[in-house]
């Protein structure tokens, strides 16, 4: 069986940045599983996997734009500090969700805490980050039909939805 849309599966991976820093693995942990097609994992990665049988290994570069973007600088913002007055233990680091001015739910990140002020970044964490992803194929089989239905594979025992 090879890789394809409605597949469900289950991958080792080890992702890294252009400086050859560890960002995620799975190695020593389980490997990651998931619907092949569904948008879980970005398209780059998806189109290297496809075709592919258990067993196979394969290694993807992506740059910034095929990844997460580009670092957009226009999306750090400096706010009052009274506006995080409900957050518990604000700290840097800290990631938060929030509402732009079109109330679209967003997530940011805590990156400055200033007197009067807390600047966040409500870019991606790996924004402008070159992304280099290699993976082996554990295991393919196919999906069940409420996989299929939920777009999301369900694990051993999971209650239906």
């Amino acid at each position: 069986m090879t890789i394809e849309n409605q597949k469900v599966v289950t991958v080792h991976y080890h992702l890294t940045n252009a400086a050859g820093q560890v960002i995620e693995s799975s190695r020593g942990r389980d490997p990651l599983t998931y619907l092949h097609g569904a948008g879980t994992l970005l398209a780059n990665v998806e189109r290297a996997l496809t075709g592919l049988d258990v067993g196979a290994t394969t290694t993807v570069e992506l740059a910034p734009a095929e990844a997460y973007g580009e670092h957009d600088a226009t999306k750090i913002e400096t706010l009052p500090r009274g506006a995080f007055a409900q957050v518990p233990n604000l700290a840097v680091g800290m990631r938060l969700e929030g509402h732009d001015a079109n109330a679209r739910t967003l997530t940011v990140r805590v990156v400055e805490i200033r007197e009067d002020t807390v600047v966040i970044d409500a870019n991606h964490p790996l924004a402008g980050e070159t992304l280099t992803f290699a993976m082996k194929v554990v295991a393919i089989r196919e999906a069940t039909a409420d996989e299929l239905t939920h777009g999301h594979v369900h694990e051993a025992g999971e209650h239906p939805h």
